[in-house]
């Protein structure tokens, strides 16, 4: 007869959300034995952005411990010792390969059945990977995915053996971006390709992606755009030696990193609940159509309020404050009462070299640019606000320090009234000390 254990809670994944959810159940206590963390991967959760930052400090003794989930907000870190501590149960090195909602178990690849009341689904997403295309080669020993611990440990030790140090990222995203840099300040040489006409192209305007393609061309970053990688050249040991372009050219490689996007891992549900733009659709509280089933993070489609439709957003933030709301939702439901429903303010941030860079709101409309975006400025500061229907829908800082970055903030969350966009661009600056008038249109003014 197949093992089984039953807990009250269950949270399937073991990346940001379900190390920030495991805190929100701890808060003020939590029972031994109630709650467990089931995960395929051997490790407790982690602040998984660091992969393609401090993670990859090869000069360093890297370690996991300084990443635990929740350091990077100011809360103590979750190392194991600290799980054991709360009574919490981690189920790691388990894959869950299926899942009967309706009965509210899950089967591991061990045949193992875990039981549960409530669910919480963190799997997350997962890499899109060139084999699925039926690319030639796809699966060579020196191609990289930077899903988790073991593929940066992987191309570490990859690193440590290779003689050249040539590396083709393939990808203009957060990891391709990310990695590019942590490369090159280890003394690689980098080049990036990718098939959209600027870097970072689903966040940043073309002017944006200007200064940061100038930037990295000064630290050595070869960048090729509008270019997809059609397949490799590889060795007698299978290994590749060469990146094949679509335009006919061959770049060399000793390294490959991929980061051609990803897709969220629910299929182990699917058909089970209600499903929208590619994730696991949720109400403002991150209940399922199935009661006692919540999704959290990359996996949830939600309801964004302050626009008025319904999103999937893969970044840290929300994935902590998604992970939080919906254990918040889940004890007010056991005590009656009611909360609010989730009101997320987007949020998006990322460091490179000395760079570093925050976004809140919504980057629709047009946008208008300020400050000094020329790369070879020894302190660039630039940003960028995004208007739509005459209101400051979103707003982008380069160089900020705290006050700035919480001053752009407050501008794309309150939406002041612009008159013109050119009175923007000119005074742009300014208004990051702006204050506002009764009719909430913006006064620049220095503070």
């Amino acid at each position: 007869m197949a093992e089984e254990k039953s807990f009250k809670y269950v949270i399937v994944g073991a990346g940001v959300s379900a190390g920030y959810a495991a805190r929100e159940f701890a808060i003020p206590d939590l029972k031994h034995g109630e709650l467990a963390i089931i995960s395929n991967e051997p490790v407790p959760p982690y602040e998984r952005p660091e992969l393609t930052k401090g993670y990859i400090e090869f000069k360093t003794n890297t370690n996991l411990a300084k990443d635990y989930v929740c350091g990077e907000t100011g809360e103590q870190r979750q190392c194991p010792q600290w799980y054991k501590d709360k009574g919490i149960e981690m189920i790691l090195s388990t894959e869950i390969v299926k899942a009967d909602l309706a009965a509210k178990s899950l089967v591991s690849s061990h045949g193992k059945i875990f039981k549960y009341q409530n669910l919480i689904v963190a799997t997350g997403s997962t890499c899109s990977r060139f084999s699925e295309f039926g690319v030639q080669d796809a699966n060579a020993k020196n191609i990289f995915y930077l899903r988790d611990t073991k593929d940066l440990d992987q191309l570490a030790l990859t690193m440590e053996t290779k003689k050249k140090r040539t590396v083709v990222v393939i990808g203009g995203g957060y990891i391709g971006f990310e990695i590019s840099a942590s490369l090159r300040v280890n003394n690689y040489d980098v080049t990036m390709i990718f098939p959209e006409p600027w870097i970072m192209h689903q966040i940043f305007t073309a002017e944006i992606a200007s200064f940061y393609q100038g930037y990295y061309e000064d630290k050595g970053i070869k960048i090729i755009k509008s270019t997809r990688a059609t397949g490799f050249n590889t060795n007698s040991n299978g290994e590749v030696t060469e990146v094949k372009l679509d335009d006919g050219r061959t770049l060399e490689a000793d390294i490959v990193i991929v980061d051609i996007g990803g897709t969220p891992m629910t299929s182990i549900f699917r058909g089970q609940v209600e499903e929208d733009k590619g994730g696991i659709k949720t109400d403002g509280f991150f209940k399922t159509s199935i009661s006692d089933v919540y999704a959290i993070g990359d996996v949830a489609t939600f309801p964004m309020k302050r626009y008025g439709d319904m999103r999937r957003v893969e970044h840290v933030d929300h994935a902590r404050k998604s992970a939080e709301h919906a254990v918040k939702a889940i004890k007010a439901a056991e005590e009656g009462k009611l909360i609010q429903e989730y009101d997320y303010f987007p949020f998006l941030y990322s460091r490179a070299f000395d760079l570093s860079w925050q976004f809140y709101g919504d980057n629709v409309g047009q946008s208008v640019l300020f400050g000094d975006n020329d790369p070879k400025s020894p302190k660039p500061k630039f940003g960028t606000y995004w208007v739509k229907d005459g209101k400051v829908v979103g707003a982008f800082l380069e160089g900020g320090v705290m006050e700035e970055n919480k001053a752009i903030a407050r501008v794309a969350r309150t939406q002041p009234s612009v008159g013109s966009l050119e009175v923007l661009s000119n005074v742009g600056e300014l208004l990051i000390g702006s204050r506002f008038n009764r009719n909430r249109v913006l006064v620049p003014c220095r503070i």
